[in-house]
């Protein structure tokens, strides 16, 4: 069970609750949109987002769409996105993405030698395109459901789960997530539920990463707060291999928060 210590308690979840519906509010107001699409996975930040943003709009200008896939997405995950939605009173639909997935696969060539991480991209993209699909026939905007823990580490996919219009958790870590979670009363088996991207049996994002949430959200904000890798690494008491790891990633990602290099022709008139 997620419990919040004292080290944990830096933040006034009302105060960030306040702002992050403030935001989603202006933005959709901005985008003269008429509500908001969101996928609900069944786990703690896809449900945190779906209730912060029907507070933000109203129940009835929140879609919520979850995409399982067949003989994957657990029923477990089924279920609490579909109690999500009931506790919200939103209007929810449930989008099985195996025959779409099969109609890439199929129609790809060498679809049939697709890597684990290709394929799980593959899955995120298509995801987007049906949360986008949404978006455009009612006139809304997509609101994705990352924090910032995966957004320093890249930790999502490039125009898949990052392909969204606004990300109102952005800024919150992981372990803030939690807090705000259970500050709003999201239920207790989502918020404690092992974090997952679910794309293939038995992925866990702590097991990905090798390193706790608790203890990457702690490397990450000492790093941001100035401290150097090695001061940061002994406070948080973690391995040399997993501050590097971790260090990697941010390198390696970094791409993913940028939009695309263009070549600069200007000197040429």
């Amino acid at each position: 069970m997620f419990q919040a210590t004292t080290e944990d308690r830096n933040m006034d979840t009302e105060k960030a609750r306040e702002v992050i519906v403030g935001f989603i509010r202006e933005k959709v107001r901005e985008a003269n949109a008429e509500g908001a699409v969101l996928g609900i996975s069944g786990g703690v930040d896809s449900a945190l987002a779906a209730y912060l943003s029907a507070e933000a709009l109203g129940k009835d200008k929140v879609l919520g769409i979850h995409l399982p896939e067949l003989n994957l997405t657990s029923a477990e995950d089924v279920l609490d996105a579909t109690e999500v939605a009931h506790r919200l009173d939103i209007d929810f639909r449930a989008i099985d993405i195996s025959g779409m997935l099969t109609a890439y696969l199929e129609n790809i060539p060498d679809g049939d030698k697709a890597t684990p991480h290709a394929k799980g991209n593959l899955k995120a993209r298509i995801r987007m395109s049906v949360l986008y699909y949404h978006a455009n026939m009612l006139n809304r905007i997509v609101i994705g459901t990352g924090n910032k823990t995966e957004l320093l580490l890249g930790y999502f996919t490039k125009h898949g789960d990052g392909g969204v219009d606004i990300l109102p958790l952005g800024d919150l870590y992981k372990t803030d997530v939690w807090e705000l979670a259970a500050s709003m009363r999201v239920p207790e088996a989502i918020i404690n539920k092992a974090p997952s991207a679910g794309l293939w049996s038995g992925q866990t994002d702590e097991k990905d990463l090798g390193i706790t949430y608790k203890e990457v959200d702690r490397f990450l904000s000492l790093l941001l707060e100035g401290e150097t890798n090695e001061v940061a690494r002994n406070t948080v008491g973690i391995t040399g291999e997993q501050a590097d790891s971790v260090m990697r990633r941010i390198k390696t990602n970094a791409h993913k928060l940028r939009t695309p290099h263009i070549a600069d022709l200007g000197h040429l008139r």
